[in-house]
Parts: C-alpha cells; structure tokens; sequence
C-alpha cells in the first residue's frame, strides 16, 4: 500500500500509457484489415501489423513530439519567464542553483555533484539532455518507419520507392511531424497563460487557490 501511495502518479500514469497504446494498437489493426479489403489485399495478422512500420511510424510519431515538447518546456522554462504563470520560476527569487560546488556539501545532496566541475555541469542540464535526445530518437524511429511505410506503399503501386535517406526530404514526412509539433507548443503556451487566471486544489502545477494572479511560480 506504502508502494502505491508513495508512486501512485507514475503508476496511474502508466496504466492510462499502457490502456492508450492498447486501444491504438487494436484499433490500428482494424483500421489495416479494413484497408487491406478494400483493396483485395490480404490482411495482416495482429503480430505481423505490431512489427509494421504502419504501426510503429505512428507511435513513434507522437512520441516525437512529446519528447520535444518536454525538452523544450524544461530548458525554456529555465532561461525565459511568464510574469502570473505557475509555470514559470519567479524573476525576483534569487538562483536556486547558484554555487552548486558548495552544494555538493549537503549530506543528501547527489553524490555526482562531489565529482568534479564537468560532472557538474551536466547534471545540472541532465533532464534537458536526456529529453532531447529521446526526441532525436523518436524522430529517427519515426523516419525510418515512416520511409519504410511508404515504400511498401510504392511497391503496392507500382512505383519505385525512395530510399530512406531520400525519405528525409520528403513533406508527408514533415506534415506527420509538423502536425503534432504545433499541438504540443500549443497546448503548452495555453497551459502557461491559464495558470495565471486559473486554479486547480492541490496540485503542484497550480498557484495555491488563494494566490493573487500576479504571483509567479506554484
């Protein structure tokens, strides 16, 4: 019970994942048998479409654009300011991380902080660096899938289809990606704005209830 209480958001979090992928890679195969009839086809069997780059391109499609939503969201966050946001840090508090090297003292501190300037300096910007390159990874999962779904579909017609380097060109690639890059920065710059004017109880990505709109930071 101490287990659940203690991670409960992480694992509601991922139990809505794992229902979501489910109910994408279900619904996907049918979606992918019904197409396959329509063009007298056969269909492909719930395995064979789990490993298809039709399957795989659009999940790592939108992972894509989380992950770049996110590392954008944490290193912007920590360089610009949204003066009434609980989304933002507050100008007129002085540095929470200044003089990290005498930090490093505090009996709990990470340990990493006590190895030295370089080590440091990229714990400091871990969770930014980390982030980016998952995005860099989706994206290049999302490409090579993408590429490889579309020259099955070329075969398909009849026409001959672009290598995956070529495939980097190519606009439906950047229509995919575009796509859900927009919704995410989007749903992020709305987010900011009505953390300013709106409350939710309890939660850490709120301002308190009672907080004045003017103040920054939950």
């Amino acid at each position: 019970m101490r287990l659940f209480k203690d991670n409960s958001l992480t694992i509601v979090l991922m139990l809505l994942f794992a229902v979501s992928i489910v109910g994408q890679w279900l619904t996907g195969w049918h979606v992918s048998i019904e197409n396959a009839s329509r063009h007298g086809e056969p269909a492909l069997s719930l395995t064979a479409y789990t490993w298809s780059p039709e399957f795989l391109s659009t999940v790592f499609e939108n992972w894509e654009s989380e992950f770049l939503q996110m590392s954008a969201y944490v290193v912007l966050t920590a360089m610009l300011i949204q003066r009434g946001s609980s989304e933002s840090k507050d100008p007129d508090s002085p540095p929470r991380d200044a003089d990290l090297a005498a930090q490093a003292s505090k009996p709990d501190a990470p340990a990493i902080l006590r190895k030295g300037p370089v080590a440091r300096a990229l714990y400091a910007r871990s969770l930014g660096i980390i982030l980016f390159l998952l995005f860099i990874l989706s994206f290049v999962l999302h490409w090579t899938h993408s590429a490889a779904a579309a020259a099955e579909e070329a075969r398909e017609h009849g026409e001959a289809a672009q290598t995956t380097l070529a495939y980097l060109g190519d606009p439906q690639l950047w229509f995919e990606s575009f796509q859900n890059w927009q919704s995410e920065f989007l749903s992020t710059a709305v987010l900011v704005i009505l953390s300013i004017f709106l409350r939710q109880r309890e939660s850490p990505e709120s301002k308190p209830v009672a907080a004045p709109h003017t103040q920054t930071g939950a």
